[in-house]
C-alpha cells in the first residue's frame, strides 16, 4: 500500500493510470454496448446508466470516507455537475455532431419530455429543496429529510423504469424511418455466450475503472488545489470522468442517426445519478454519520432550470438541427467557465 501511495504521487504513474483508465471506459462501452444490442432499447441505456452509478458512487464515498476538507459537498457537485454536462455537453453535442452529419434528426419527445420532467423534479428534490427547508440552517437535510429525499428519488426512478421498460417501452425506441437507415437496426444479435462473455468483462472493466479512478482522486485533488481553482471543480472532475463512456457511445449513435439511443444514454445516466447515487450515498451518510450537504448556490439555481427550460424546448417537437445543439454548448461552457471563476 504504501509503495502504492508512493507511485501514485509520481508523474510517470498518474499518466499511466490515465491511459489505463481511457481504456477501461472504452471496454466498458464495447461490452456494454454488446450487451445492449442482445437486449435492445431502452434496456441497453439501461445497462450503461446503471454502469455509470456504480463508478459515480465508488467515487463519491471514498472521498467522502477520506474525511478530507470540504468533502461534505462532493456529492452535491458530482450530481450538479452531472446534470449540467448531461444537458448541456452530452445532448449539446450530440445534436450538433448528428446535425452537422445529418442536417437534422427526429427522436420520440413522448419518451424524452417523460424523461426530462422525471429529471427536474429529482434535481428540485435534492438540489434545491435544502436551500429552503427550515429546520437545518444552509444547504443541508435533517436526517429524517435525507432519508425521505432518497426514498422519494428512488421510487420515482423506480416508477420511471417501469414507466420506460414496461408500460410504455414503444416512446423510447427509435422511429421506423430511422431504423431503416440505422444499420445495426437489423444486424443479428451476439449470441448468449457472447453476451456472457460480454457481462463478465464488463463487469471486471468497470471494477477496472472504479479502482483506477479511486487511485486518480487524490491527484485529481492535488491537481486542481495547484491550480488554485474552486473546490467544486472536484465534482465536474468526478462527473466527467464517470460520463465518458456514456458521452462516447451517445456521440457514436448521433454520428449513425440514432439520436432516439443518445437521448436515452443522457437523460438515463442524468436520472440515474440522482434516482440511484443519492439514495446510496444519503443511506451511508446517515449509516456512518457522515456530513452532507446537498444545496447548490442560487447561481448554479439559475444555470440547472435555464438548462432544464431550454432542454424542455429542444425536446419539444421531436426534431433537432446544429442550433440547438450550439444552444446547449454555449450555456455548457458558460457553466465550466463560472465553475472556475464563481
Amino acid at each position: 500500500m504504501e509503495i502504492l501511495q508512493s507511485l501514485s504521487s509520481q508523474t510517470w504513474f498518474i499518466t499511466l493510470m490515465a491511459f489505463m483508465l481511457i481504456g477501461g471506459v472504452l471496454s466498458a462501452v464495447h461490452h456494454a454496448e454488446v450487451v445492449a444490442h442482445k437486449t435492445g432499447e431502452p434496456y441497453g441505456a439501461l445497462v450503461l446508466a446503471i454502469s455509470v452509478t456504480i463508478i459515480e458512487v465508488s467515487l463519491i464515498i471514498s472521498m467522502m470516507l477520506s474525511g478530507h476538507e470540504g468533502s461534505e459537498f462532493i456529492a452535491r457537485d458530482a450530481v450538479f455537475a452531472t446534470v449540467m454536462i448531461v444537458i448541456n455537453g452530452v445532448i449539446g453535442l450530440c445534436i450538433f455532431i448528428g446535425g452537422l452529419h445529418h442536417h437534422e434528426m427526429s427522436f420520440r419527445n413522448e419518451g424524452t419530455n417523460s424523461a426530462l420532467a422525471v429529471l427536474t423534479a429529482l434535481a428540485t428534490f435534492i438540489l434545491v429543496m435544502p436551500m429552503v427547508t427550515v429546520s437545518t440552517p444552509g444547504p443541508d437535510f435533517t436526517k429524517s429529510q435525507l432519508a425521505f429525499a432518497g426514498v422519494a428519488s428512488f421510487a420515482l426512478y423506480a416508477a420511471f423504469l417501469f414507466f420506460q421498460t414496461i408500460s410504455h417501452r414503444d416512446y423510447y425506441l427509435p422511429k421506423t424511418e430511422e431504423g431503416k437507415r440505422d444499420i445495426n437496426f437489423h444486424a443479428p444479435k451476439p449470441s448468449n455466450l457472447k453476451t456472457a462473455a460480454s457481462v463478465i468483462l464488463l463487469i471486471l472493466s468497470l471494477m477496472v475503472v472504479v479502482g483506477l479512478a479511486e487511485l486518480l482522486s487524490p491527484a485529481i485533488e492535488a491537481g486542481v488545489k495547484a491550480a488554485g481553482a474552486p473546490k467544486t471543480i472536484v465534482g465536474v472532475a468526478i462527473a466527467m470522468l464517470v460520463l465518458m463512456p456514456e458521452c462516447y457511445a451517445a456521440v457514436r449513435a448521433a454520428k449513425a442517426n440514432r439520436l432516439q439511443s443518445s437521448l436515452n444514454l443522457a437523460l438515463g445516466s442524468a436520472l440515474a445519478s440522482i434516482g440511484l447515487s443519492i439514495p446510496a450515498i444519503a443511506a451511508i451518510a446517515i449509516f456512518f454519520d457522515l456530513s452532507l450537504s446537498l444545496g447548490i448556490s442560487s447561481l448554479n439555481m439559475t444555470l440547472m432550470y435555464l438548462s432544464l427550460f431550454i432542454g424542455a424546448l429542444t425536446l419539444a417537437i421531436g426534431r433537432t438541427t446544429v442550433l440547438q445543439g450550439l444552444v446547449h454548448l454555449i450555456i455548457f461552457f458558460e457553466y465550466l467557465f463560472l465553475s472556475l471563476v464563481p
